[in-house]
């Protein structure tokens, strides 16, 4: 971890000189780029194999010690061995506690000088937006001295490092001897390799993933938008860091230390003990500190990263270094939590990242619109109605996530100058969940995601100019701009990913009739087309028909059917879409039966998480053998007419989560393991979760 800040300093130059808008570093991209390869020097020192066991045995130190509590006798025995067989393989001459002081004191010096640097550059960014030629002349040669001065301390430094002199095959030794000592499947000591193998960004991302409450967990994409701002991917020409990011993560779940949580789709968190292991990293390197309980915290003044994810009576006082804050509040935030936090703020110059999730906020503090180094702002779940129009001071925010906030939420001409803007998030739960956007939002050039849009009022027009878009939704759909949006949508041929729902209307074409958007049509799909490159398709209202187009979309892995009302088969048209995923039927059939057309061997190829929701539906009479080949999870949600499972349901041999939720007592009693008679269709599944309206619970194989 050591040599991350180092690396993580570099790829702040090199971005910087990157970054058009700063042409004028160009009179000193010289000196940044002799920084740079200083800076290499320094990295290879730190990467030393001495150095790698160093932080290997201070990590297992502070796991063994935070976790101590819940460690059974073997796992403590284990821990303890493993560091005394690092100290013993090492062969150090004199006191390791000694030497490791020495390392820590100078990593330190050359930490401090780097976090120094960083934030001057930062500054200096800041300080040379708006100058006149002549002043930015001036502040540029200032910032090349200021980098050569730098570099002199950073090669002072440099000649006061230890003398190692130890074998370069050390840090093999250390793990031949490692598996040779410790069974292979010991989780500790495998966890401990698999980490300390991890390539720096992994290191970080895996981290930073640890950020979030672990009962919720993420999507990828937020973890993505994260990761970005707080400068934990590395910017290349051409290149899109989210797509890094993507690739970070995506090998993170290979290693099985990013894992998605079960029942949820696409929502993944950090696993046991990879969870616990990553926290003592950040305890042992003071790089980013995590707490449950905000009273009990203390906050290291070298930390530059905080997570507080329960919110109790306080906020601690932190240092004016922090680059990241992450705060959750379950009940929201008290009065005299919001007075620490707006003290926090104030003092957070050079804060990136701040995400404020489940806080409750009824305004934006003052104290965050002074924050112009942040580029990720989120406050999820708070009762915000409105932004300042002075959040346009925030020229650097890339993220800005208001997701379900509010009640009738309008955006400011404000937003219209966050000109880096990548990321809008914006649904509501309230009306149709949208949110009116001011005229000039295609001013937005950098904007990938916009959700929670309404796009009327000739928004709809400005839409086909954001062709750099990758994920759209759409609220409140209606026929008064359908046809002009659909143009639009079909003009962002980077498109990802599109959700479009339509307007609710209270009038009725069957009185009798009191089931939801059965009255709501989505207008005019008929003659739209979607993007080639979508991957999530969502659609919300009624349909007389599902369009045709719909079976020829070979990249879709998502695909949501909310509210269609269809009389005939909906999977018909789906069946052989060569990717498809996920598959989610929310009331889309109005049908009381469904019978093994629904789901015919050879049909969905690929599918693994089946979702069926019907207030209707009273039978499922079968599924064919050999259906449905990859299905790892099915749920069952208020189908409450539904009393009896589909015989097949035991040939479904790769299922491993049957969820039911809200669904007939009968159901669940004829599932039953205690005697249940078709409990035979379900022996195979590892897991069942069931609610009904008297019993709740879930049964393991």
């Amino acid at each position: 971890m050591a040599v991350s800040f180092v690396t993580l300093f570099q790829w702040r130059l090199n971005s910087v000189l990157l970054q058009q808008e700063n042409e004028i570093l160009l009179g000193v991209k010289d000196q940044i780029l002799s920084l740079v390869s200083k800076l290499d020097e320094v990295g290879s020192f730190l990467g030393d194999p001495f150095f790698w066991t160093l932080h290997a045995r201070e990590t297992a130190k502070s796991f063994l010690t935070l976790s101590k509590p819940k460690l059974g006798k073997k796992e403590k025995e284990q821990m303890v061995s493993l560091i005394r067989k690092l100290d013993e393989v090492t062969g150090v001459p004199g006191d390791v506690e000694r030497i490791w002081a020495s390392y820590k004191t100078w990593v330190s010096e050359i930490r401090g000088t780097l976090r120094e640097a960083d934030d001057y550059v930062d500054d200096f960014i800041v300080k040379v937006y708006g100058q006149t030629e002549q002043d930015q002349k001036e502040s540029t040669a200032e910032f090349g001295s200021e980098i050569e001065n730098i570099k002199s301390r950073v090669s002072e430094i440099m000649d006061r490092s230890p003398q190692l002199g130890f074998s370069p095959n050390l840090k093999e030794d250390i793990k031949k001897l490692l598996r040779s000592k410790f069974d292979e499947g010991t989780p500790l000591v495998s966890c401990m390799l698999s980490y300390m193998n991890l390539s720096y960004d992994l290191k970080l991302s895996l981290l930073f993933c640890c950020a979030f409450r672990r009962v919720c967990g993420k999507t990828k994409a937020d973890l993505v938008r994260v990761l970005v701002a707080a400068g934990l991917v590395q910017e290349k020409s051409g290149e899109l860091m989210e797509d890094k990011a993507h690739v970070n993560l995506e090998r993170l779940v290979d290693l099985g230390m990013l894992k998605e949580k079960v029942s949820t789709w696409d929502y993944y968190s950090v696993p046991s003990p990879y969870y616990e292991f990553s926290l003592s990293v950040m305890n042992a390197e003071d790089f980013f500190i995590s707490t449950e309980n905000s009273d009990s915290m203390i906050i290291s003044p070298m930390a530059r990263h905080v997570s507080i994810l329960e919110v109790a009576n306080t906020i601690t006082s932190m240092n004016n270094l922090q680059h990241s804050l992450f705060v959750s509040a379950k009940d929201g935030l008290s009065k005299a939590s919001s007075d620490c936090l707006r003290t926090v703020l104030h003092n957070a110059k050079f804060l990136r990242v701040l995400d404020l999730e489940h806080t409750l906020l009824k305004s934006l503090p003052d104290e965050i619109v002074k924050l112009v180094h942040l580029r990720y702002l989120g406050v999820m779940y708070s009762i915000l109605n409105e932004l300042p129009e002075s959040i346009g001071n925030l020229r650097n925010l890339q993220t800005l996530d208001i997701s379900w906030s509010g009640y009738e939420f309008e955006l400011s001409n404000g937003v219209l100058n966050l000109a880096q803007l990548r990321h809008l998030k914006m649904s509501q739960s309230t009306n149709d969940g949208e949110v009116r956007v001011p005229q000039g939002i295609s001013r937005l050039r950098n904007l990938q995601t916009l959700e929670g849009i309404y796009a009327g009022g000739g928004i709809a027009k400005e839409l086909g100019i954001m062709t750099q878009l990758r994920s759209l939704e759409v609220r409140c759909v209606s026929d008064d701009h359908a046809d002009e949006l659909y143009v639009s949508i079909m003009k962002l041929t980077r498109l990802q990913k599109l959700s479009l729902s339509v307007e609710t209307v209270n009038e009725s074409y069957d009185s009798s009739s009191s089931v939801e958007y059965e009255n709501s049509i989505l207008p005019c799909l008929e003659s739209f087309s979607p993007p080639p490159l979508l991957q999530t398709l969502e659609l919300e209202g009624r349909l007389i028909e599902l369009p045709l187009w719909l079976g020829s979309m070979e990249n879709l892995t998502q695909l949501h059917m909310c509210y269609y009302h269809l009389s005939e088969n909906p999977t018909t048209i789906m069946q052989f879409l060569p990717n498809l995923k996920f598959l989610r039927m929310f009331n889309a059939y109005k049908g009381r039966r469904m019978d093994k057309e629904f789901f015919r061997v050879g049909g969905f190829p690929k599918l693994e998480y089946l979702y069926i929701s019907s207030d209707n539906l009273v039978e499922w009479t079968e599924i064919e053998e050999g259906a449905l080949p990859c299905l790892k999870q099915l749920s069952i949600f208020y189908c409450k007419e539904l009393m009896l499972p589909p015989e097949g349901l035991q040939h479904l041999t790769t299922l491993q989560i049957l969820d039911m939720w809200c669904v007939h007592e009968d159901l669940i009693r004829r599932l039953s393991p205690n005697g249940g008679p078709e409990n035979y269709k379900i022996k195979h599944i590892p897991l069942v979760k069931y609610r009904g309206d008297m019993s709740h619970g879930f049964w393991c194989r």
